[in-house]
């Protein structure tokens, strides 16, 4: 039987750039979201905007030139001795890319459009590619100079769990022995002014099963793995297990009866061999919208009971919608490193107003940690149109 270990993690966020920072932030329970005006139009709105100085794209062709691509660039930049090691062990040619996005280069054309509509023309070097979904595979693979296959998953805010389930499938199926894995979104004033037209956007930090949740702060970040079935880490967490499932409910608003989200749970604990039972933590998708967290909830009382600790991390990060999956098991991933030994839990930023409709879950406060090392972990993630993933993150030792 095939492990899928993430043998490395890049990341970076609102909550900082690299594991270190991240970490240390998010156990201290400071939240990266912040007011900007950046990307609404004069009206300040929390978002999650990653704000250190990000690495060149002067060197890209001019349609791989995006704030996404530099995003994924700083989360590469982290793991690239790992990627470096993989090629000579593997093979340029045995290694893939499997990303998943929802913005890609939408922001420089926003940028562009808004030149033209000024002043008649559009930038120097602007090109229309770098709108294109698959830029960021394209670009890593390039600059890496892999030869295994390289694409994109745009599923809205399922896109990158699908990418580490589609990574784990081309190892599985020989095609690959080592994928960099991952998801990367930019914010841009497209999705803001979208999110905002469905009233779906808080003008406050964002408040996960509150009484008083009012919608989601939006946010963007990058975070890449790299998947092998070999373990080459000192500490060797790997994906157990996945499920994924589509139910086609509403273009926008999950199945109020959970049916979607809950199968591709259940597939994600049998894929891993996982009681619901065995599960040590789950990091919610928790959006705060009022529908997300009422379904969501449901579910989790149903599969695992109110005993199980879980949070939302959005809070922290914002949601970071295509990149969101990737991001948060990496969270997942840092807790379940060994200078976590006490088992510190990834809490529950809110105003602790429960909403008497919803299941009381056993929400992890600030500082809660399970006396010992985490073992399994399960991460959910749910989008437009109904696509829903789930990863079962396990360490043995």
């Amino acid at each position: 039987m095939l492990n899928f270990y993430l043998n490395a993690c890049g990341i970076t966020c609102a909550l900082g750039d690299g594991p270190e920072q991240v970490r240390a932030r998010l156990y201290a329970g400071q939240s990266g979201v912040a007011p900007t005006a950046r990307w609404s139009a004069g009206r300040e709105l929390p978002l999650g905007e990653v704000r250190g100085e990000l690495p060149s794209v002067a060197h890209l062709p001019p349609h791989q030139r995006s704030r996404n691509n530099a995003l994924a660039l700083a989360a590469l930049a982290q793991i690239r001795p790992a990627l470096d090691a993989a090629i000579a062990r593997y093979g340029a040619d045995r290694i893939g890319v499997v990303i998943g996005t929802s913005t890609s280069g939408i922001g420089e054309t926003e940028q562009a459009v808004g030149r033209f509509a000024s002043d008649g023309s559009l930038p120097d070097g602007f090109h229309y590619r770098v709108q294109e979904m698959g830029s960021p595979a394209e670009m890593l693979a390039q600059q890496l100079g892999l030869g295994g296959p390289a694409y994109v998953h745009s599923s809205a805010c399922s896109s990158s769990a699908k990418a580490l389930a589609s990574a784990a499938r081309l190892i599985r199926m020989g095609l690959c022995d080592a994928v960099l894995t991952g998801g990367v979104d930019s914010l841009c004033a497209f999705t803001v002014a979208g999110f905002a037209a469905l009233e779906s956007v808080s003008a406050v930090q964002c408040n996960p099963m509150s009484a008083n949740r009012k919608g989601i702060n939006i946010g963007e970040g990058a975070a890449l793995f790299l998947m092998s079935a070999d373990a080459d880490s000192a500490v060797p967490v790997r994906l157990m297990g996945w499920g994924e499932s589509s139910d086609g409910h509403h273009m926008s608003a999950p199945d109020p009866t959970g049916a979607g989200a809950r199968l591709a749970m259940e597939q994600a604990l049998q894929r891993a061999g996982v009681a619901a039972a065995d599960v040590d933590y789950i990091n919610m998708h928790g959006t705060a919208t009022p529908q997300n967290d009422a379904m969501e909830s449901r579910v989790i009382e149903a599969l695992f009971g109110l005993e199980t600790p879980v949070s939302s991390t959005k809070p922290f990060t914002g949601h970071t919608l295509g990149a969101a999956a990737a991001i948060e098991a990496a969270l997942c991933w840092l807790a379940m490193q060994d200078d976590n030994r006490e088992g510190r839990l990834p809490p529950h930023l809110w105003d602790g107003e429960r909403d008497a409709a919803l299941p009381a879950l056993n929400l992890a406060p600030p500082g809660a940690a399970l006396g010992r090392p985490l073992r399994r972990i399960l991460s959910s993630s749910f989008a437009f149109g109904g696509s829903n993933a789930a990863l079962l993150l396990g360490r043995d030792a």
